[in-house]
């Protein structure tokens, strides 16, 4: 039920085919104050129209135009403002999340076609880091409300996992490695090895030749040399999916860099074909002149690919697999011009589909508004800051409430909770400054305050004992509090597209933050378990509160405990 659907109806039947409904509908604004009414509506666009001055069409349609979800109509000055019955609304929507549930919000735009995701995306041999944070979750987000508007997303971890630094590893591991310690903690040795290496060359140069050497074995598929590049990726990945099981997210494809070894000369061969590839100082590059982009190195002088080379293998490669119709790349915002270029190739190939493929750019996470590292000035490591945030919850939970059950399932859910929930709540292109102790707090604009409300509304409920709420039923409420929290119930659907259209998913974190502090607001002014005649309706409303809480924190990758 959209009651802003039903004005603009009321409306459109006194105004005629001047404006459609959808017309009017566009037209509807939200007041700033609820003083002022649930919906306004200004008469401008009329005054040509009706050949009278908007004041006075406001005030000609405000004792013409009825509907039953009306009590009132405010008419000031050229506009009308309309207040909505509470009691016949809150009855709509509440009924409408309870029948609904979870599934209250989806919509059936995506029509089930596939959107693939490439995200996260670490180096093999290298430690996720902070920076990593990021594309991980912003991108498991947009799978998540991708799947609520009706697509199938496909995440994608695009692994670096081939490159001239494999062929250093190679090095410096026959020189100084050895399996066990590899086994034992895979990234720390490898990073440490492939240090070695880089000090140690400063000294032998030699040594670089050697690593080209080796990288030219494993491109030729040398068998010790592809032995020894599975087993690094093979460790690597096992430490990867540890810190992916923390974070409770999950992939469809880890086809990396290397995946698409077979499928870059394809590409080299339609662009020569195409008469695309011109020849300069030796490299092959596209010339991008009309897109006022720089040309696109396909091949270095010495015939080596490139990054972009790889891309639009990939590209190609998701299209005929996916026949995708959409296709979003969480990439930070510092890589705008390779998708420019990217794309501005594609297009030039004749894949008019290149129109759908979309770069979602972010901001940096910062610490004193410097880009995040340690005081040593070495990377962050993703692992400690989550098994931090996790620690400062449990000390939270022993001191707010020691004899939870099952505290350390709790304690991970809110510590991993906060900081997704903190990267999430703000504006995907904004950086922002990365303070555990704020981030794990209880109160405030956080992570751990939404799902405090709503292990709150689950208290409520086990207190109201056998009360079953009844979806058919017409739960009624008229009162203030009541009021802000049905009109953000009924925006929901609304709040879901409008993060769809947007691909930003603050806009379901800034609902979730609504919406617990209209609740919080609500029951420090109702006395919601009092019996009397208003009781079903109000635990009506907590339960509907509950469900749509746990959504917009399942939307985000974000557990919802019963109890903290």
């Amino acid at each position: 039920m959209n009651y802003k659907l039903i004005v603009a109806e009321a409306l459109q039947e006194q105004i005629g085919d001047t404006l459609s409904v959808e017309a009017i509908f566009n037209l509807l604004e939200k007041p700033k104050s609820a003083e002022h009414g649930d919906v306004a509506f200004p008469t401008f666009s009329l005054a040509k129209v009706f050949r009278k001055a908007p004041q006075q069409i406001a005030a000609d349609l405000g004792v013409k135009v009825t509907s039953q979800m009306v009590a009132k109509i405010d008419v000031v000055g050229p506009y009308l403002n309309f207040f909505l019955d509470k009691s016949i609304v809150s009855a709509a929507v509440l009924k409408d999340v309870l029948t609904q549930g979870e599934q209250y919000g989806d919509l059936a735009i995506g029509a089930g076609s596939q959107v693939p995701i490439d995200m996260s995306s670490p180096n093999i041999a290298k430690p996720i880091s902070m920076g990593h944070l990021r594309s991980t979750v912003i991108g498991n987000a947009l799978a998540n409300i991708y799947a609520k508007v009706g697509y199938k997303p496909i995440k994608i971890n695009h692994l670096g996992d081939w490159g001239t630094q494999f062929g250093k590893l190679i090095v410096a591991y026959k020189l100084w490695g050895n399996a066990e310690a590899i086994d034992a903690e895979p990234i720390a040795e490898l990073l440490r090895l492939y240090v070695k290496f880089h000090a140690v060359a400063e000294e032998q140069p030699e040594l670089n030749d050697d690593a080209r050497e080796w990288f030219k074995k494993l491109e030729d598929a040398d068998e010790e040399a592809v032995s020894l590049w599975k087993w690094f990726r093979e460790e690597s990945l096992k430490e990867f999916n540890h810190i992916y099981d923390m974070l409770d997210i999950t992939f469809d494809s880890f086809n990396g860099e290397a995946f698409y070894n077979d499928k870059m000369q394809e590409i080299v061969d339609l662009l020569e074909e195409k008469h695309l590839l011109t020849v300069d100082n030796g490299a092959s590059i596209v010339d991008l002149e009309k897109y006022n982009l720089n040309p696109a190195l396909i091949k270095k002088s010495d015939g080596a690919t490139l990054y972009i080379t790889r891309d639009l293998a990939a590209a190609l490669y998701r299209k005929r697999t996916y026949d995708f119709a959409q296709s979003l790349y969480v990439v930070g915002n510092e890589q705008s011009n390779h998708f420019k270029q990217l794309k501005a190739v594609l297009n030039e190939m004749g894949y008019a589909w290149s129109e759908d493929m979309h770069h979602i750019p972010f901001g940096l996470i910062t610490q004193g508004g410097k880009k995040l590292s340690t005081r040593q000035g070495k990377i962050v490591l993703l692992e400690e800051v989550l098994n931090e945030a996790i620690d400062l919850a449990h000390q939270q939970i022993e001191a707010k409430n020691p004899d939870l059950p099952n505290k350390d399932e709790v304690a991970d859910q809110v510590g991993i909770g906060a900081v997704v929930f903190h990267d999430l709540k703000n504006d995907r292109l904004n950086n922002f400054d990365f303070v555990i102790e704020e981030v794990v707090r209880f109160e405030g604009e956080t992570g751990p305050y939404v799902q405090y409300t709503r292990a709150r509304a689950m208290s409520i409920l086990r207190k109201a004992g056998d009360f079953k709420v009844e979806p058919a039923a017409d739960y009624m409420l008229n009162d203030a509090y009541s009021w802000e929290i049905v009109k953000l119930l009924q925006e929901y659907p609304e709040t879901i597209q409008r993060a769809y259209e947007k691909r930003e998913p603050s806009v379901i974190a800034k609902h979730a933050l609504h919406l617990a502090q209209a609740f919080n607001r609500y029951y420090a002014n109702s006395k919601v378990l009092v019996e009397d005649a208003g009781r079903p309706a109000r635990l009506a409303l907590v339960q509907t509160v509950a469900i749509i809480l746990k959504e917009d924190l399942r939307l985000l990758g974000v557990k919802a405990p019963d109890q903290m």
